[in-house]
């Protein structure tokens, strides 16, 4: 094997290299050994260490596989539960901001303008580093290199430090000018009071980088926990609270946004003082001599600025999506500004619900993406096609129903949350429910793809989407019109074409394509027959309750709906037997689930039913058989 430049890194042994050591790298948290040569630099010695080691995991045999599998089904399932956890709690810090009594359309407006402004910079500064650091933490730990390891963590969270540091200051010097380039300036009090958040997550990012090189997912699932959390008490308090001294609306949102800023501080003190308690320096002696700084400087940005630009693609494409809508409502289709910021605020409402979806594909992806790469590392591209097959399945038959109540139901949720809110909410969210399905496809095409070592195909289909969509955005909210209506338009345009556009990429990495009828064919069948439930069901609920008020009406009736549409869901599911046991065992604990719900195997589930004649002869051979046999 050898790296990009010829240089010859381990000979050419396929049974050790890609068998034996890919899953001693896979089990230690490093990518498998094709993609993880061409940056690891591997010493004699090292290669040395490696091979006993492979040679010793050769001898545990499968009982050290099967610890190895059980530690990781234990860490994804923390991170999916509180993946779950932290994005419900998110969800209900922006819900009641958006209601009349908070901050209403208009101050909604200056809290999402703030908030898009320090994702993109958040994006910029941490999406690749953390996964650099915890790359090259977990190859030291491998190695058994503790000086290597400490000096990993010093060098990459002083350089953490300074990107965060510089984003920071940005804000802080320019927060004017950022608000007013997006079309508000207004929401400059909002950015100003984000922008220490930037420097502190890089810091914690450090961290949670740390802590995942060494294998140990707890230190980071408890302190997203505490970040929300502390974001939510806070955020909430100061909004309540300024609102009722009867602030302006400008001081009342970077109040709600400081608490992004307290619950940063609250991570950052738990993760410090986690490691302080966890993972103390050990002594080591003169032969683990560490790589220079400049080194190590080198390596970490070579891993993580390629990882950071695919991340920011959309981010920026969201941000840049976000100026031009405020700016082409007041410059083309003739609204004045206090108008063009309560659309665009009532625009933010509609997305808290429309990203509610993606909040649990994310945590599938942790179970479903490493059992890929499984797959492809053993040469068994078969197997890994028929994965990526149930991946999307599982995407469909969790994110279909979601979009299809979205959809069916937008008016009674929008307006029984957000009463008195404008009345273009319920409209925008039901273009929005249709886009939140296939972002949530595209998320897992996305993963898959990576999984595969594809991972520039996905920035290539999220350019060509993202281009897409600020054309789109352009023509239609600058239409009088259209105006607001236009923006979700264009995220369908975009998400549905980088859909098309993974899915061609997956059938030429995998080399087979993943039947659509299997993937999309249950879940829409049943989706289908949930909505009319659900629509059906709320209106007739409604019929009996028009003594009461029409908020508490729209309530009662919204709660039989949902009812109703999760039992015919169920059921639905269940005779179409969308769910295979196959598709089970790619969720932490899934196996469990599925023997629990008796699910069928995938052959049982294609195999046709016997008719009734041809059961009884069966079972009239069999007792025939049997008594012969006595």
């Amino acid at each position: 094997m050898s790296d990009r430049c010829g240089k010859t890194l381990i000979p050419e042994n396929r049974a050790l290299n890609d068998a034996a050591l890919s899953r001693l790298c896979a089990g230690k948290g490093l990518p498998r050994l094709p993609f993880f040569a061409p940056w690891c630099k591997i010493q004699t010695y090292r290669i040395s260490l490696l091979r006993k080691q492979a040679a010793h995991h050769r001898k545990g045999g499968t009982a050290l596989s099967e610890a190895k599998k059980q530690n990781y089904l234990h860490g994804a399932a923390i991170m999916v539960g509180t993946t779950v956890i932290v994005k419900i709690a998110a969800f209900f810090y922006k819900l009641p901001l958006g209601s009349m009594k908070l901050l209403g359309d208009e101050g909604f407006a200056h809290f999402m303008v703030a908030y898009n402004i320090y994702s993109f910079f958040l994006t910029l500064a941490t999406a690749g580093f953390p996964v650099a650091l915890s790359r090259m933490i977990s190859e030291a730990d491998t190695l058994d290199r503790p000086a290597q390891v400490q000096r990993i963590f010093r060098t990459a969270s002083g350089t953490l430090a300074a990107i965060g540091g510089f984003f920071t200051l940005l804000m802080l010097l320019f927060n004017r000018q950022l608000a007013a380039m997006m079309g508000n300036a207004d929401a400059a009090p909002s950015i100003l009071a984000l922008a220490p958040a930037v420097v502190i997550v890089c810091l914690t990012s450090a961290y949670r980088g740390y802590c995942q090189g060494r294998g140990n997912m707890i230190p980071t699932a408890f302190g997203q926990v505490i970040e929300e959390v502390g974001k939510l008490v806070v955020g909430l308090t100061l909004a309540y609270l300024l609102i009722r001294a009867h602030k302006p609306l400008p001081v009342a949102s970077a109040g709600a946004i400081f608490g992004v800023t307290a619950g940063a501080i609250g991570a950052l003190a738990y993760m410090m003082l986690y490691k302080r308690r966890n993972y103390s320096a050990r002594p080591y002696g003169t032969a683990d001599v560490p790589d220079s700084r400049d080194t190590i400087v080198r390596s970490f940005l070579r891993i993580g600025i390629p990882i950071a630009i695919g991340s920011s693609v959309l981010s920026l494409i969201n941000l840049l999506d976000n100026a031009l809508c405020l700016n082409r409502l007041q410059s083309a289709a003739g609204f004045v500004e206090k108008s063009a910021r309560e659309l665009y605020g009532v625009y933010g409402k509609a997305q808290t619900f429309y990203n509610l979806p993606s909040y649990f594909i994310t945590p599938l992806t942790l179970s479903i993406v490493p059992a890929i790469v499984g797959q492809l590392t053993r040469g068994n591209r078969a197997e890994a096609g028929s994965l990526a097959e149930s991946s999307l399945r599982i995407a469909a038959l969790v994110t279909m129903p979601m979009a299809a109540g979205l959809f069916v139901l937008a008016d009674p949720v929008f307006r029984v949350i957000y009463w008195g809110s404008n009345p273009a909410g319920p409209g925008l969210l039901k273009l929005l429910a249709v886009a939140s399905f296939f972002v949530c496809m595209s998320m897992m095409g996305n993963a898959i793809l990576q999984a595969s070592g594809k991972e520039k195909l996905p920035i290539v289909s999220t350019a060509v989407g993202g281009v897409v969509k600020i054309a789109v955005n352009w023509v239609l909210v600058g239409t009088a019109a259209i105006n607001i209506q236009g923006a979700p338009v264009g995220s369908i345009c975009c998400f549905a074409i980088i859909c098309v556009m993974d899915y061609i990429f997956l059938c030429r990495t995998l080399g087979s394509a993943p039947r659509l009828s299997r993937v999309i064919g249950a879940p829409l069948l049943s989706s289908l027959a949930m909505g009319v439930a659900a629509w059906a069901v709320y209106g007739l609920v409604r019929i009996p309750l028009r003594g009461l008020s029409e908020r508490l009406a729209m309530a009662g009736a919204m709660i039989a709906a949902i009812a109703a549409a999760v039992i015919v869901y169920v059921v639905m599911i269940g005779l179409t037997r969308a769910v295979t046991m196959e598709d089970m065992a790619l969720i932490p604990h899934g196996e469990k689930i599925g023997r629990l719900l008796r699910l069928h195997t995938l052959d049982e589930t294609a195999r046709p039913r016997a008719s009734g004649s041809m059961r009884r002869s069966a079972a009239r051979g069999g007792a025939h058989l049997k008594k012969k046999d006595r």
